[in-house]
């Protein structure tokens, strides 16, 4: 019987067998999800010995997961490596430098995926801020994907609120709001010009 599990968590088949593929020999049980619904009940469910997991994900978004697993306290112990294509997807909604998973960028290969592994081991036993809020456990219970608050003095914490602001400053909120004035003037310009048009021909036409 294995005494290691390993999670791999992406919606690509072939990205699955890879790993499995590339680990090295052993008493390694290598288990996969291929949506974050999926990958999240198994973490739920499973005694883990490390996450895999890609950031772009249907049913749930990899963030969501990532943002359960941080959520709580026993869960972000597992050691977790963030698979994407492109780095800037996760530095987006995560900050560098990462202090407590790895970072494994696709197409990878086995050299590199051991070391991300060995990693996020080291990462993994780091030592953490506590979690400051109650609850969390519920809200990885119920599955959903609402941690606004439950993520506090974790790694997570600076970036969590972005995302709801879609990124747009207040400066390029007033440049938009200053657009729509102008264009607002234009077409009440335009309205007149049209009205005096149509009164000439219709004067023209008596």
């Amino acid at each position: 019987m294995a005494s290691n599990k390993i999670l791999v968590i992406d919606d690509t088949t072939v990205v699955r067998v890879k790993v499995r593929e590339m680990l090295p020999p052993g008493n390694f049980e290598v288990l996969e999800a291929k949506d974050g619904v999926e990958g999240l009940n198994f973490i739920l469910q499973e005694k883990l010995s490390l996450i895999m997991l890609d950031f772009l994900l249907p049913k749930m978004s990899g963030w969501e997961v990532f943002q359960q697993v941080q959520a709580h306290p026993e869960l972000r112990k597992i050691p977790l490596v963030i698979m994407s294509g492109r780095k800037e997807e996760v530095t987006e909604k995560i900050t560098e430098p990462f202090e407590y998973f790895e970072f494994l960028g696709k197409p990878f290969d086995q050299k590199q995926l051991i070391g991300a592994i060995k990693l996020a081991m080291a990462k993994a036993k780091q030592p953490r801020p506590e979690l400051v809020s109650v609850g969390a456990t519920v809200a990885v219970k119920n599955g959903t994907s609402t941690t606004s608050n439950v993520t506090n003095g974790t790694v997570v914490a600076p970036s969590v609120a972005i995302p709801s602001t879609g990124g747009v400053s207040e400066a390029e909120i007033n440049a938009l709001n200053e657009k729509i004035v102008k264009m607002q003037a234009e077409i009440d310009g335009l309205k007149k010009q049209l009205t005096q048009v149509v009164t000439f021909i219709k004067q023209k036409i008596k």
